[in-house]
């Protein structure tokens, strides 16, 4: 196997071997989205409101060279360079001193998984080697390439005018694509093919890679790896660990070349599933803790209603699962005809195709975990196990089933990696940008990871679930990549709690102005949970909805004129039922607020390292991306008592998770509430030194008529709300000591600890 160029594999200055510097503690982050027109400098202009506002370490999206102009920064180009666009290496380390000086730190956003196949071609240089080059290449190894028969990597690129081709100066051209000639080591195919290379989900321009092979870890961890090591950067945050060919081991890797700081992976968990117990890392990006803390806030008993709601206005089925499938086998059938083909080759040839697609369609995890050569984990065997029964009843062909369930468990690497690098991008595209667009009764629970057939969380399961969680793995609110942000989920949350009410004036609103049964109504969730939103907003996210959910129209399947009526439909909602959209949303204000505070505060104080998407310590009623990644105006300028009262918190909360140290330190007990609304309320205490209050389905309290006389039990102790200064001591009735927010933080006067 050919190595990367002399001095690429080379480690890191200072890496190799235990490090002598102790890493920052990461107690608490702040997520800034890198630009062009916002980098290094911006970001370090931040610091003395940073530190302010109370987070130990600011967490930046990816630092890498990519795709110029890219404003995410996961398309990355070049693992040797920090992006030039942000400031270099120079800007990285003047930004790194001016926060140092301020008591923060640094969190970067890794991408291990993919590099981008940029236009033109060349600018990935690795890339442009091994089409040049092919196997001969030093790059051959980087990359996980299906060489075909005819030793070519297929390209994805062709429209429908393959004449536009043209030779010309060494290189071949279409339009702005170029690629080196003689084509020996490629071939050109239509769009509409798969690739002959694993990519990211069905990005055809992100190809994968093979960082399982020590040296391709070398040379693209290598700056990384270096910053770790000049003291610069105290932990990592791992894109897309699901699609690596083997993530343990990578994490592994990791932690042993980074001197183990502190790591997280963006890691999808579903249901009562648990990030594996041997991953080398500290916990998941937090969309797990997301999920549970969002189930808090909505009222089981509106899901019967919302349900029923959805089928009558949408002509859709009340059965979620049935749709999951079905994004599911589209998904299959659209985009991944290549990866299904090389993992069918792997299992047993064309007579298993069948049902190769049936046991991914059946699986409900974005993957399982196992290591060929190891023994399979019981966990794992059941998982598959169960999903070959689900897939044989459906197929009807048992016998079929059961022979690729044996190969994808114990059959040979490539059968067993193929099979769990699939999973993921099936479970993404068929659930998160397929199933979640087509079944939306209530859109707060659409979320990544999330079960939008699941209305509540129970508070008891909240607080086990508490007690087991890794005390450094993140917890969020909103991310770059969330559905909605927290604000939009806090209103919708509400109409949980009134779905009558809200089904009378979807009614009203929908005899107005009609477009498409299947997408109407989630216009008019996030038209409200989004409110005040222009029509070109509202337009621009429903043109996305329209091409994830695939009924009407899609990203490949374009329609001019079924478009032109989603523009008209955002122009007509927000102009004619846009005075009664706002006057609805000034009526459910009050219970927004207290789910936005209430989830906030949980969020915050619970275990793990709180994470704040940037601009979200005021309200932020911002959609999907690209919604979400609008730039942020610094310092944050409060329009109104919500945005007082989060901003408020955040500081709050955060200068007190920053008082209190490491949050393994700080041991996770309910408090105890009683009387006669004692189900509205969620409090913990952490370590005995602060404890955490938050109102729960706000509606249902005020048809109670408040408070009454319920009460919570304080822990021993003398305590200060930080928010009103007020004290307290013992049993403590609700109504007292919510009087002023709907949520509460207490801190232990240090008096008690002499």
């Amino acid at each position: 196997m050919s190595s990367p160029p002399p001095g690429a594999s080379a480690p890191a200055p200072g890496v190799s071997g235990s490090l002598s510097r102790v890493p920052t503690p990461v107690v608490s982050t702040y997520r800034v989205q890198l630009t062009p027109s916002h980098g290094f400098a911006a970001v370090a202009a931040l610091a003395p409101y940073l530190a302010d506002l109370g987070v130990t370490h600011v967490y930046l999206s990816p630092i890498l060279q990519s795709v110029p102009g890219s404003l995410h920064g996961y398309d990355v180009t070049d693992h040797s360079r920090i992006r030039a666009e942000f400031g270099g290496p120079d800007g990285f380390r003047a930004m790194s001193r001016e926060l140092a000086v301020h008591g923060l730190g640094i969190v970067v956003d890794i991408v291990p998984n993919h590099m981008t196949v940029p236009v033109p071609e060349s600018g990935n240089a690795p890339l442009w080697s091994v089409l040049r080059e092919g196997s001969a290449s030093p790059y051959s190894s980087w990359f996980d390439i299906d060489w075909g028969e005819d030793g070519k990597v297929v390209l994805p690129v062709l429209g429908d005018d393959a004449g536009a081709l043209r030779e010309g100066a060494g290189v071949l051209r279409y339009h702005d694509h170029e690629f080196p000639l003689p084509a020996d080591h490629y071939r050109l195919a239509s769009y509409r093919e798969g690739p002959g290379y694993r990519r990211f989900f069905d990005v055809s321009s992100l190809i994968g890679l093979r960082v399982e092979d020590p040296a391709v870890f070398e040379a693209t961890h290598r700056v990384v790896l270096s910053l770790i090591a000049e003291g610069l950067v105290d932990g990592l945050r791992v894109d897309h660990p699901d699609g690596l060919a083997d993530p343990r081991g990578y994490l592994e890797m990791l932690r042993e070349r980074s001197g183990g700081v502190w790591t997280i992976a963006e890691k999808i968990l579903i249901g009562e599933e648990r990030l594996p117990s041997d991953w080398a890392c500290d916990g998941t990006t937090g969309y797990d803790a997301l999920n549970r803390i969002t189930g808090l806030f909505t009222d089981p008993a509106g899901g019967g209603p919302l349900v029923a709601g959805f089928v009558r206005r949408t002509g859709g089925t009340a059965d979620y699962e049935a749709v999951v499938y079905q994004g599911k086998r589209d998904v299959l059938d659209l985009f991944f005809g290549a990866e299904v083909d090389r993992l069918t080759a792997a299992v047993g040839g064309p007579r298993l195709r069948a049902a190769v697609v049936e046991l991914l369609a059946a699986m409900p995890v974005y993957r399982a975990y196992i290591v060929p050569g190891e023994p399979v984990p019981p966990e794992a065997a059941r998982l598959v196990e169960e999903a070959g029964r689900t897939a044989a009843r459906r197929l009807g062909d048992e016998a079929a089933v059961a022979e690729v369930v044996k190969q994808v468990l114990y059959g040979t690497p490539e059968a067993v990696v193929r099979f769990q690098q699939t999973c993921g991008p099936v479970m993404a595209k068929g659930v998160e940008d397929t199933a979640l667009y087509r079944w939306y009764p209530l859109a707060c629970l659409n979320e990544v990871g999330g079960e939008p057939d699941d209305f509540s969380y129970p508070l008891a399961e909240f607080h086990e679930y508490c007690a087991t969680l890794p005390p450094r793995t993140m917890t969020t609110l909103s991310t770059h990549d969330t559905k909605r942000s927290e604000d939009v989920r806090a209103r919708l949350a509400v109409l949980s709690e009134i779905p009558d009410e809200w089904a009378r004036a979807v009614d009203g609103w929908a005899a107005q102005v009609s477009f498409d049964p299947a997408l109407d109504y989630l216009g008019w969730q996030n038209l409200l949970g989004a409110w005040p939103i222009g029509a070109d907003r509202l337009a621009a996210y429903l043109h996305k909805a329209a091409r994830e959910a695939k009924t009407a129209i899609s990203w490949v399947r374009p329609d001019p004129a079924y478009e032109r009526g989603l523009d008209e439909f955002a122009a007509r909602a927000v102009a004619e039922c846009g005075e009664s959209v706002a006057a609805f949303a000034r009526r459910i204000e009050p219970y927004a607020m207290a789910n936005s505070l209430g989830q906030k505060i949980v969020q915050l104080m619970m275990p793990g390292v709180p994470d704040v998407y940037q601009g979200n310590e005021i309200t932020d009623f911002s959609l999907v991306d690209p919604d979400n990644r609008r730039p942020v105006r610094y310092p944050p300028e409060p329009a109104g008592e919500w945005d007082a009262a989060k901003l408020l918190l955040t500081r709050t909360a955060l200068r007190l998770r920053r008082r209190l140290g490491a949050p393994g330190r700080l041991p996770y007990a309910p408090v105890g509430a009683g009387g006669p609304a004692g189900e509205h309320v969620v409090a913990f205490a952490r370590g005995g030194r602060a404890v955490a209050v938050a109102t729960r389905l706000p509606v249902g309290l005020a048809r109670r008529g408040g408070w009454g006389n319920t009460w919570l039990d304080l822990p021993p102790g003398h305590w200060t709300d930080l928010l009103t200064g007020g004290a307290h001591t013992g049993r403590i009735p609700l109504a007292h000591l919510l009087s002023r927010y709907p949520i509460a933080v207490l801190e232990r006067d240090d008096a008690d600890e002499l």
